[in-house]
């Protein structure tokens, strides 16, 4: 239960959040466990840097120069997608409808479930190359800078991901279950391809959700 990561997307911070929201808290995630189902799955694909500054990774070719900076020194790409099922948004849905200051405690907690859940894999997928000599760059996901959206169909296409773990898109290139996640990771053998993870790769430094201290 990650209390401190779910009040950090309420916009707590700097403030303490009182007793009644963290008991309700607390009840979101009981409600989540129970409902969630994780699923994960990733793949590797070759890497090659274009003279004219795209990026080929394997199943689909991009023009990003923020993927191309994050990739700088990598060899290889892991395409990575999780998420935490169809059944969490039906449960966000149903509190929208009946109870909306549930139904946002919700949604904070299930993107703290879903960076959670991503983090644990990631360290999974990490530790299995270390084992081979190799180190991976940061989750990079589509939005992340000029990294498109549309480059979502073929990622997820090269993953299977809508067979493997139900994961679909709409027309606007978002993820249906909502509550999923997309990423290239960067695979190297030089050690200092590894860096440090999520808002400590962003420059971003005024977003209302960078982590700190609540």
């Amino acid at each position: 239960m990650n209390v401190k990561e779910t009040l950090r997307y309420l916009g707590y911070k700097g403030c303490q959040a009182d007793r009644q929201t963290l008991s309700l808290v607390e009840d979101c995630w009981q409600r989540l466990e129970e409902t969630a189902v994780r699923r994960s799955c990733y793949q590797e694909y070759p890497l090659t840097f274009g003279a004219d500054g795209t990026l080929d990774l394997g199943c689909f070719r991009t023009a990003s120069r923020d993927l191309r900076k994050n990739l700088k020194g990598c060899e290889a790409v892991v395409l990575f997608a999780a998420t935490l099922g169809a059944a969490v948004d039906s449960l966000i849905r149903r509190y929208s409808r009946l109870e909306m200051a549930r139904a946002v405690v919700l949604q904070a907690a299930a993107a703290a479930m879903l960076e959670d859940y991503c983090d644990e894999i990631n360290g999974e997928i990490r530790r299995e190359y270390e084992r081979q000599g190799l180190f991976l760059r940061p989750r990079f996901s589509p939005g992340y800078g000029d990294f498109s959206l549309e480059c979502q169909p073929a990622l997820l296409g090269g993953l299977e991901a809508g067979k493997r773990v139900g994961i679909a898109l709409t027309e606007g290139f978002l993820m249906a279950p909502s509550k999923s996640v997309t990423a290239v990771i960067g695979v190297g053998a030089d050690k200092g391809c590894a860096a440090s993870e999520g808002c400590g790769t962003c420059k971003k430094r005024d977003c209302a959700y960078r982590r700190g201290e609540i």
